[in-house]
């Protein structure tokens, strides 16, 4: 009688490892299926062209044929909808994303400096003191190391620069970036907070292709200009930036658009400054000041009626400068339509 009962047991005992298996194979075979759905979604059966969704339409067809593989999707997007950028930021129901450019990456509250609430009605003198308390304490609560509030002061002048220079938010990220890993790595004693922003600012300009010299620094830093190109070798040499030499053609559009020149002086040069590279002649040179006399030169050349001081003012460079340099250029251009490479 104790073996049927042990063949009983042992019966029983395999039971459910064999039903765990048995899921387990169902549970693949399943979400093989379920692969091999998504893929023939993506795939037109008819003529094996990629399938393309429609989001107006909720609808999934195909690229070629226009066979609708899949319709009636969800909407995963808003359920409102949103005309101007005012609107978006009403309806939206979720903070601004992390920004490099704000000391605490915008996780933080802001408390709004009007004395409105919500129905845009003006508080009471009792509720206005107790916004200004909230106001203060929330100021402290942001920025309570020393460090903190050093990153708060050199962003806010990373933005305020770079407003007055009309620089993209890509530059003032990157000028961010920087600063914080100058911070990191203990760089700023013995340099003020001004300088070392300035000089972010520029090499992130720099880095972005953003044509702007020192001297356009210069006005809207809080510094003069050879402190801050001082911390600007001194970035570039510590954080070993990797910064290519400034082209003159980079702000050969922005100076041909304040001055209005037409398109024809604007590419002849052009021409005048690629010849001017071939022959060496901005070697050494500043890019601004080539780039100005090779307006002033493709004027003469074009017969346009621009003057030295017209195109100095435009380039912020001096008329000497213009007068030495577009020389340089008519000389260059002409020794380089006498080489093979030129009547080739």
């Amino acid at each position: 009688m104790s073996e049927p009962k042990q063949t009983l047991k042992t019966t029983e005992s395999r039971t459910p490892s064999r039903d765990r298996r048995r899921s387990r194979t169902s549970g693949q075979s399943r979400a093989e299926k379920t692969e091999r759905t998504q893929d023939e979604r993506q795939v037109c059966p008819e003529c094996g062209t990629d399938a393309i969704t429609d989001d107006e339409h909720g609808e999934t067809v195909c690229g070629d044929c226009g066979m609708v593989l899949e319709e009636d999707l969800v909407d995963h997007g808003p359920e409102w909808r949103a005309f101007d950028s005012r609107e978006k930021n009403q309806k939206s129901r979720v903070g601004a994303p992390t920004t490099q450019m704000l000391h605490d990456k915008g996780l933080s509250s802001v408390i709004d400096w009007q004395n409105k609430d919500a129905y845009g009605s003006a508080l009471s003198s009792r509720k206005r003191q107790k916004m200004q308390r909230l106001r203060t304490w929330d100021e402290r609560f942001r920025a309570q190391s020393a460090q903190d509030r050093n990153l708060k002061q050199a962003l806010g002048e990373v933005t305020r620069m770079a407003s007055a220079l009309d620089l993209p938010d890509n530059v003032q990220e990157t000028a961010s970036v920087i600063y914080r890993r100058a911070l990191e790595d203990d760089l700023l004693p013995g340099r003020s907070i001004e300088a070392m922003a300035t000089a972010s600012l520029y090499a992130a300009a720099r880095q972005a292709n953003v044509p702007r010299s020192l001297d356009e620094f210069a006005p809207v830093s809080r510094v003069n200009r050879r402190e801050f190109a001082r911390a600007y070798r001194y970035i570039v040499k510590e954080l070993d930036l990797a910064l290519e030499p400034a082209d003159p053609l980079d702000y050969l559009p922005r100076f041909c658009s304040e001055l209005s020149v037409p398109n024809e002086l604007k590419l002849r040069a052009e021409e005048l400054l690629e010849a001017g590279k071939r022959q060496s002649v901005h070697s050494g040179k500043s890019p601004v000041g080539l780039a100005a006399a090779a307006i002033y030169a493709a004027s003469l050349l074009t017969d346009e009626k621009l003057t030295q001081r017209e195109i100095g003012e435009a380039a912020d460079v001096s008329e000497v400068t213009i007068r030495n340099r577009y020389k340089e250029l008519l000389q260059a251009d002409e020794e380089f339509q006498q080489t093979p490479q030129a009547t080739a």
